[in-house]
């Protein structure tokens, strides 16, 4: 927890207490349902909250914005992120049964009222949203063909609507084709070695109505 804090100043009480209970609560599913491995489970602030965390300092999102967090395994980033931004409206999707079912009890029982779930593929769920955050589920292309449509019109951010994706690694030929993705080093706002490699891309998408 005093790594969300060394990097994340003036949390309120409650997203405190949210942040501190994130442990246990996972610690307990995990011996139910295997959603993080043991190690990442012993690293849980760094490997996934903090890692989360990296798409605010890209962008900080406006109340009442909407965000789809497609592929939310067991509700990363999702999660962090709707703590830090309690004004904010999420929408975690997953198709896999199991892992859903993990971040609708972490949503229980944190009582986050800013969190939707949806149990099924992202390509059979309607609305339109400001930003689709992810954690490396697919190679950019798929991951754009999957989210196809679902860019809201109006801009209301410093960066333009579109997807903000936690990466890893060499992402040039990945993203040869997208000419207008930026890539932010996670190494530029984190000291921890673990971000070494890590990256947000920002690729901006148009409203397709």
């Amino acid at each position: 927890m005093e790594l969300i804090r060394k990097y994340f100043d003036g949390l309120s009480p409650q997203q405190i207490t949210h942040f501190e209970n994130l442990e246990d609560l996972y610690k307990d599913w995990n011996l139910k349902i295997n959603v993080v491995s043991r190690k990442d489970i012993d690293e849980l602030y760094l490997r996934h909250v903090l890692h989360s965390l990296g798409i605010a300092k890209v962008q900080k999102f406006n109340p009442d914005s909407h965000i789809l967090d497609v592929g939310t395994g067991g509700g990363f980033p999702g999660i962090p992120m709707a703590i830090l931004f309690p004004e904010v409206n999420f929408h975690l999707v997953d198709s896999i049964g199991k892992k859903m079912k993990v971040v609708e009890e972490a949503v229980a029982g944190l009582g986050l009222k800013n969190v939707k779930t949806t149990n099924d593929r992202v390509e059979n769920v309607d609305g339109h949203y400001d930003f689709i955050i992810s954690r490396a589920v697919a190679a950019m292309p798929t991951f754009v063909r999957w989210t196809k449509g679902k860019i809201a019109k109006k801009s209301n951010h410093e960066l333009k609507n579109g997807i903000l994706y936690l990466k890893g690694g060499d992402l040039s030929e990945e993203l040869a084709d997208y000419q207008t993705a930026k890539i932010y080093e996670l190494t530029d706002y984190f000291e921890e070695d673990f971000f070494e490699t890590k990256k947000v891309v920002h690729l901006p998408l148009k409203y397709k109505g």
